[in-house]
């Protein structure tokens, strides 16, 4: 080979994308074993699947749900199985040194109240349910590779952690990663996955949002009474529809919305409260920052417009008030590229399985330690699914919904290292 030959290769290899991947060992012994398994126990998987999500887990109490994940990750012979005192199931499998810690986990929670009905109901293809693919997929997958581990003793390098977390849904503000990264396993882990809903792509970007609840306040009154005082609902009503004239870029994507918004006691009554819930995102923090300055300026726009209009009088003595409270913060992140070690390793993972994962954004629990700098992604749990958050959440296991398991088996297995 010429030097002009070498000189070429070694930018070839610098410029593609996957130059950081890890190296694969879907053809280890034992990994390949455990990979085979999956596809032959993936009637196993689709059983935890359906019996997970038959636990209600409502946001802030996933205990129930959490308590039986305890146990079936006990029963698998892992050690150190506890809950923390975020709720989070942690179990731990020690490696034999030398390696990075790896966490995978699926999230506990659903966005459905208490009191939903959550029997699986199946014909020959399909599972439905609330919450059947986000995220009781993800909570099968993680059992599954688990039981693959101990049952094939791969030896991994690296310390691995089979987490169950709560509070990923909206509600929740990611509290169970949190106490993870800032507390239970803080300054532990090197790599971070979460499996998270159905299809075989990985989301490798973080969408941050900021949510708040508006609330305006004031006297009330009868509505012919008492006309002239202020009101919040006409103060909510100026905002929201200042909100909706505001214009945000295409890229980063960046969006706004008014989701719920509540007050009033009757058609004939001045309301003494009324609020919106207002959820923003973008790939970028920088555009996230933007559209809540723009926002917040417009609230009290808004409650200055409404105090200035019924401004005179016995009755325009009163003025409105204005509450706002964080709902949620989500960190976004997105300057991880896909030539990222984690990235470039779970796409190599599911090529050398027989697909190209494709890479996204989205808002999940592997924002925070993205936001921290720690490499993480969240994968899909393989199969097909639809109307997610929605009563009619269905799961397809299609023809080979056991890809899913096998992808982040080799995936934590490439991440760990394998002896």
């Amino acid at each position: 080979m010429t030097s002009i030959s070498r000189v070429a290769l070694a930018a070839l290899f610098a410029a593609t994308p996957l130059a950081a991947q890890l190296p694969i060992p879907a053809m280890h012994p034992r990994v390949k074993a455990a990979i085979d398994g999956l596809k032959t126990d993936n009637a196993w998987t689709i059983d935890n699947q359906i019996s997970i999500c038959e636990i209600a887990a409502p946001p802030f109490k996933e205990k129930v749900r959490g308590l039986e994940y305890r146990r079936r990750l006990q029963a698998l012979g892992l050690t150190n199985v506890r809950i923390d005192t975020a709720g989070n199931v942690i179990a731990e499998r020690k490696g034999a040194g030398g390696g990075p810690t790896v966490v995978i986990a699926g999230h506990l929670d659903t966005v459905f109240p208490e009191g939903t009905d959550v029997k699986v109901k199946r014909t020959p293809t399909r599972f439905t349910s609330p919450g059947i693919g986000d995220d009781c997929r993800g909570l099968a997958v993680v059992l599954s590779v688990a039981r693959a581990f101990e049952k094939q003793k791969i030896q991994t390098l690296g310390t691995v952690y089979f987490i169950g977390n709560v509070g990923e849904e909206g509600p929740g503000n990611l509290r169970g990663v949190r106490n993870l990264f800032q507390n239970e396993l803080k300054g532990k882990i090197d790599y971070f996955i979460s499996v998270d809903g159905t299809g075989l792509d990985v989301t490798s970007r973080g969408v941050g949002s900021n949510r708040y609840k508006v609330t305006y306040k004031g006297p009330g009154g009868h509505s012919y009474g008492a006309f002239g005082r202020v009101n919040p609902i006409h103060a909510l009503g100026r905002a929201i529809a200042q909100i909706g004239d505001l214009q945000v870029p295409s890229s980063p994507r960046t969006t706004f919305n008014v989701g719920v918004i509540s007050g009033g006691t009757s058609v004939n009554s001045i309301p003494f409260e009324a609020s919106f819930e207002l959820d923003m995102r973008s790939e970028s923090a920088e555009e996230v920052a933007k559209v809540d300055a723009k926002v917040q300026k417009i609230l009290v726009d808004a409650l200055n417009a409404e105090n200035a209009r019924w401004g005179g009088g016995t009755n325009g003595k009163a003025k409105l008030t204005m509450t706002i409270d964080t709902i949620g913060i989500r960190p976004a992140n997105g300057a991880q590229t896909d030539a990222a070690t984690i990235v470039a390793t779970a796409i190599a993972a599911g090529k050398a399985l027989g697909f190209t994962p494709a890479t996204g954004a989205s808002s999940t629990d592997a924002n925070l330690p993205m936001s921290m700098g720690i490499p993480a992604v969240t994968i899909d749990g393989g199969g097909r699914g639809g109307d997610a958050h929605a009563l009619t959440e269905w799961y397809e296991d299609t023809a080979s919904g056991w890809r899913g398991p096998q992808w982040a088996l080799l995936l934590v297995a490439a991440l760990a290292g394998v002896r």
